[in-house]
């Protein structure tokens, strides 16, 4: 075990190799802190302004695909609607309701994570979602965040537990015939990691005999399903569950977006990421598939976050906190729409 990597890590952010239970226990924990006003919501109620807590489990039937979704192609599948700023239903009902919900994650280093100097949630993700929630509800925005593990992240947004989901989340059809999607906001690819001394080299035959994590209901898990290169596959509730599994020696190596290593590399000096991306994985925010308004409003206000070239929100975002560990990023990808 590396146990002095294991500590550092801890410093950071608070374990989840127990998955939401200890994701729940952290936010009691830090609520009375922070002195956030909570309220109840299934076994843990949301907190405003900053804390979060972990939605409910709920696994909702798979639809039939959509329309939009049967169109859908490997092509096509990041084009989103046209950005607007009109008020239609969904995004009325979240100013009637004066707060915006969202799922979010509260354990991913650089992109929603909770700060232990401050207590409060960070991250790329986590700025995107201020921006929205100041464009639609004003300048000093009632954000409820919501911890949803990965694989609860749809069922969330299809019973509305959620208002949206931001939290490193691909667009595929696959999930394009269950929810909606905005614009792509990152670019982002499947890539290995795994200790620097280990004999995997990348996502091919070096994994034969070996233990490989990712977190259930995520194209690595999908990626893993369709091509083993020979390895077992353990999956847990979030991908930082993998990093501990490995610094415990549980698991040989992790697939995850290369976004999302190169977070965890940053935690941990003595994993690397191995070999290149081997999938294209573009991040949007994910809504029900009935709030088109809503769709349209956040698209318009991801064109305002790209605007600005080298002083845009965007780049001054990954400048604060991706550049470190990404670098070489010249801006965000360009949006693609269907209408």
């Amino acid at each position: 075990m590396r146990a002095r990597g294991l500590r550092n890590l801890r410093a950071v952010l608070a374990p989840v190799a127990s998955g939401m239970c200890v994701m729940a226990a952290t936010a009691a924990v830090l609520v009375p802190a922070l002195g956030h006003e909570t309220e109840p919501a299934g076994p843990a109620g949301p907190v405003r302004h900053g804390a979060s807590a972990p939605a409910a489990p709920h696994r909702a039937p798979r639809p039939a695909a959509t329309p939009a979704a049967a169109k859908c192609t490997a092509r096509n599948a990041a084009e989103s609607l046209r950005p607007s700023s009109d008020d239609g239903a969904a995004v009325s009902r979240i100013k009637e309701k004066g707060q915006l919900v969202v799922g979010v994650d509260q354990n991913t280093y650089r992109w929603g994570y909770r700060d232990p100097a401050t207590g409060k949630l960070e991250g790329f993700d986590i700025d995107l979602v201020w921006a929205i929630a100041r464009d639609i509800l004003g300048p000093d925005p009632d954000v409820v965040f919501k911890a949803v593990p990965t694989a609860q992240r749809v069922p969330a947004l299809q019973r509305h537990a959620v208002d949206m989901v931001v939290r490193t989340m691909t667009i595929n059809c696959a999930r394009k015939a269950q929810v909606a999607f905005s614009t792509a906001y990152f670019q982002a690819g499947q890539q290995v990691l795994a200790p620097k001394a280990s004999k995997i080299k990348a996502f091919d035959d070096s994994l034969r005999g070996k233990r490989v994590c990712t977190a259930a209901g995520s194209t690595g898990e999908s990626e893993l399903r369709a091509r083993r290169h020979g390895a077992s596959v353990l999956t847990v509730p979030n991908q930082l569950d993998c990093l501990v599994r490995l610094q415990l020696g549980e698991a040989d190596a992790v697939v995850t977006d290369n976004a999302l290593a190169a977070a965890q590399a940053a935690q941990d000096p003595t994993v690397e990421l191995k070999g290149g991306p081997f999938t294209d994985e573009p991040y949007g925010v994910a809504m029900n598939q009935d709030d088109t308004d809503l769709v349209r409003r956040v698209n318009k206000v991801l064109d305002d976050y790209r605007d600005g070239g080298s002083d845009s929100p965007w780049m001054r975002a990954y400048r604060t906190w991706l550049r470190a560990d990404l670098p070489g990023i010249s801006g965000p990808p360009s949006p693609e729409y269907s209408d």
